[in-house]
């Protein structure tokens, strides 16, 4: 189960990352969707996510191996472990409502 705490961080990071996607449109006339084709897209931002996830996973693998070997405390690697689960549940979830709306999307009369 994600910690309210976890989820606040994961869904303050993904708006972040979302404004500075639309940052780029704040000062364009015209054509406001001009802004959407060029970099910093909803792609790049599941891009990003998925390689924070990745680097997360990357790190508790390496605080293990570590408390192994007897060079980190038992702490740290809970603590990346805890950390990588809740990020790859943030990123099953997120996953989980694209593929909804996509249903929902796709049942719509035309």
């Amino acid at each position: 189960m994600v910690a309210p705490l976890i989820a606040a961080k994961a869904y303050a990071a993904a708006q972040s990352q979302a404004g500075k996607g639309m940052a780029g449109m704040a000062g364009m006339g015209g054509d406001a969707t001009a802004g959407l084709t060029g970099g910093g897209g909803f792609g790049d931002m599941v891009k990003n996510a998925m390689n924070e996830v990745m680097q997360s996973s990357r790190h508790a693998e390496t605080q293990m191996k570590a408390q192994v070997q007897g060079k980190a405390e038992l702490l740290d690697v809970v603590t990346a472990i805890s950390s990588a689960e809740a990020s790859l549940e943030t990123v099953m979830a997120v996953r989980d409502q694209v593929i909804s709306a996509y249903q929902e999307i796709m049942r719509m009369p035309i």
